[in-house]
């Protein structure tokens, strides 16, 4: 079933499109933006955004959700919200919900900026403490080696090479935003898909 959407952006104008696709998965390298993409165009469409970390995580970056539980929670959601835009990974526990999605948005972003941002997320959480000698020092030094790995590693880890894997038998179509944009970039190339497809 599809509905109207109205389209404002500075590029385009204001647009009234009939949208079909109701589930959009957007994903890519820790530190890509995936969360702030589902944010920022869940305020722009009538779409509920649905953050992984929500999911993942009991208390974010410590404590695992058991694995049963998580599937639930997002296979609920899922069933409850028509129109929504999940952000985050998804690959290996949550596989099965692949065929949820409508689109997949793949994001890729140059390592030296997508580390540097990191370096500067884990400042903003955490101050003083991942430096030498700080309480946060050694998981936030273990967090960024394990974050550049991303480009180079197997299937092993969190890796391009795995993503590129996940996405193989997609059977919905795949929108890679590749490249250091903003995020108002990202919104306005998602906005031109969606208007055009």
């Amino acid at each position: 079933m599809s509905f109207i959407c109205i389209i404002e952006n500075d590029r385009n104008g204001i647009l009234e499109e009939e949208i079909s696709i109701k589930k959009i998965h957007i994903f890519g390298a820790a530190g890509s933006g995936t969360s702030t993409l589902g944010t920022a165009l869940s305020q722009e469409l009538p779409y509920t955004h649905l953050d992984i970390d929500d999911y993942f995580w009991i208390t974010k970056f410590t404590e695992q959700r058991p694995l049963p539980e998580r599937r639930e929670m997002l296979k609920h959601d899922l069933s409850i919200y028509q129109n929504c835009i999940v952000s985050g990974a998804i690959c290996g526990w949550g596989d099965e919900f692949k065929t949820y999605f409508d689109l997949v948005i793949f994001l890729g972003i140059p390592q030296n900026v997508r580390l540097e941002r990191l370096q500067q997320r884990e400042f903003q959480r955490y101050g003083n403490e991942i430096l030498d000698g700080g309480s946060k020092y050694d998981e936030s030094k273990a967090f960024l080696e394990w974050a550049s790995l991303y480009d180079e590693a197997g299937m092993e880890v969190r890796s391009k090479m795995l993503h590129e894997y996940w996405m193989s038998d997609l059977v919905c179509p795949i929108l890679r935003i590749e490249g250091d944009y903003t995020v108002k970039e990202r919104v306005n190339i998602v906005f031109n898909y969606l208007s055009s497809n």
